[in-house]
């Protein structure tokens, strides 16, 4: 297990986390030096620190932020009085921490959550992928599910966002870590070349074929082959891909002997497949044959907490590359990155930290380094505007003698507004999605006569014993009603789960969709009897 370390500003609290952690096989250490921690970890690969007393105050601040160069940081748990963890938050820019534990102490509490926040850091470690927000420890945590198996996988997100560094995660935690990883861009290749790429071709099979050759499928036997671009694959070759995919065989070009072979198929697009699908520019038998397991990779804006890691990894692999020494950015660069849309995503972040190491004059990153076509950009939506409209108003004060800060503020606004909505019709049409798809969590779906709105789409997955046609009952389901709030239909859903399991949590908690930290503290929140 992993080494602990737990500051005693509480020591009672330290006594009983201690207890809590050596009760689930962890090296669990008690200090009053929290400057002793980097000392005492050392090279130590996996260890954590758990804070007791007063986060916010200077020695803890100063830990954590010494813990911060270490890219992935190692996890911070905060143990505090259930009246200061709700304002914990909200203080002085707020305590950059992994998980907040109220007392008294529940050990239970204590070794889930240590579980699960290691077992995350562990994760970054083994894969590369680095950050903490709730999506990203999602993709995560699919990856290290999906990678112990055999079936094929679709990796979806948009362009730069880390489609080959997801796929070469789920190579490097599976049982194929020790055969070859071939990654193959459909869309680099030549339609007329793609087929003798993957499947090799005999002496003589066309024009320039001199000698055998294999292609990638014989050369990834073992191991795990990614088809990047998928949506570009041509017909004929989606057609010869799915049989290769049920049989595990196939010919050379110009061959006459079937090969059999062992390979872990990961397909990435960042295309939406299903519209191919329904255009019939993509086989229907493909897709679902390579949408088995699936992984979908969030863009940039979605998880711009991210952002700082990201940047920090970046300047230091980048800056030894280039052997030049840099301290970071300013605040007021790191604001425009943050602010930033960042369309190319992860990609386009990494190019332009290139750029700044390279072309920065001094050793700090400055916002007049970052270039202009960013800072003009930073903190607006890509939208389209009409020209002359709202645009003109934010140079004069309007008709109504409103300024101009009024006027940017409202127009920022309602682009803000415009994004957000964006974000639930996308949500929402993935819902939609899943609920034509006719899922079979046996309900979570509305009657024929009832729109899927009025119910709640985070119960689909809750799954309820079946019962006979003669005894059917109507499954629990919830209402939206004027004057419920979002904690109400989420106290709802919660009871509902754990009734269903009988009040285990962790199965409340995967029926769910949410880790069982995070099911915890709900239960305590929401006053809940399990």
């Amino acid at each position: 297990m992993a080494r602990l370390f737990i500051h005693d500003a509480d020591i009672e609290t330290a006594v009983a986390v201690r207890q809590a952690a050596a009760a689930d096989g962890h090296a669990a250490e008690i200090l009053s030096d929290l400057d002793a921690v980097e000392r005492q970890a050392g090279d130590e690969p996996v260890f954590a620190l758990v804070l007791t007393g007063d986060p916010r105050s200077r020695e803890a601040r100063r830990a954590v932020a010494t813990l911060g160069s270490r890219i992935p940081r190692p996890p911070i748990v905060a143990v505090v009085e259930a009246d200061h963890a709700a304002s914990l938050a909200e203080a002085d820019g707020g305590m950059d921490l992994d998980a907040v534990l109220t007392q008294p102490v529940d050990p239970a509490e204590v070794q889930v959550t240590l579980t699960q926040e290691l077992e995350r850091f562990e994760l970054q470690l083994e894969t590369g992928i680095v950050g903490r927000t709730d999506a990203m420890m999602e993709v995560l945590e699919r990856i290290h599910t999906i990678a112990a198996v055999q079936s094929t996988v679709l990796v979806t997100g948009e362009s730069g966002t880390g489609k080959e560094l997801a796929a070469r995660a789920i190579h490097r935690l599976s049982p194929r870590r020790t055969k070859p990883f071939i990654a193959l861009n459909c869309a680099a290749i030549p339609e007329s070349l793609l087929e003798s790429e993957l499947f090799g071709h005999e002496k003589g099979a066309f024009t320039g074929a001199t000698s055998r050759r294999k292609g990638m499928f014989e050369l990834a036997d073992g191991g795990t082959l990614l088809l990047d671009e998928i949506g570009e694959m041509p017909a004929g070759l989606q057609t010869r891909l799915l049989r290769v995919l049920e049989t595990r065989r196939f010919m050379r070009v110009g061959g006459d002997i079937e090969i059999e072979v062992n390979v872990r198929v990961i397909a990435a697009t960042n295309k939406q497949l299903r519209e191919s699908v329904r255009t019939g520019a993509f086989r229907k038998d493909l897709y679902y044959r390579l949408n088995v397991l699936h992984v979908d990779l969030p863009p940039l804006r979605h998880r711009r907490s991210d952002i700082p890691i990201l940047v920090r990894r970046f300047i230091d692999e980048l800056s030894r590359a280039h052997e030049r020494e840099f301290k970071g950015l300013s605040s007021e660069a790191m604001q425009i990155l943050l602010d930033y849309e960042w369309p190319g995503n992860i990609r386009e972040l990494r190019n332009l930290i290139e750029s700044m190491v390279v072309l920065a004059p001094g050793s700090v990153i400055r916002a007049e380094d970052i270039p202009l076509d960013v800072r003009e950009t930073s903190g607006r939506a890509l939208l389209p505007v009409q020209s002359g409209d709202v645009s003109a108003a934010l140079v004069a004060d309007g008709d109504d003698g409103m300024p101009l800060p009024q006027m940017e503020f409202l127009f920022r606004t309602l682009v803000e507004m415009k994004i957000d909505l964006d974000d639930l019709r996308s949500e929402f049409d993935r819902f939609r999605s899943r609920y034509r798809a006719g899922e079979d969590s046996g309900w979570g779906r509305a009657s024929p006569d009832e729109s899927p709105l009025t119910t709640f789409p985070g119960i689909e997955a809750i799954e309820v014993p079946s019962r006979s046609d003669d005894d059917v009952e109507a499954p629990p389901s919830i209402k939206l009603e004027a004057g419920m709030t979002m904690a109400d239909i989420e106290r709802e859903a919660i009871s509902i789960a754990l009734a269903g399991v009988g009040g285990n949590r962790r199965k409340a908690a995967e029926r769910l969709g949410i880790g069982e930290r995070t099911l915890y503290r709900k239960i305590k929140d929401y006053g809940i009897d399990p």
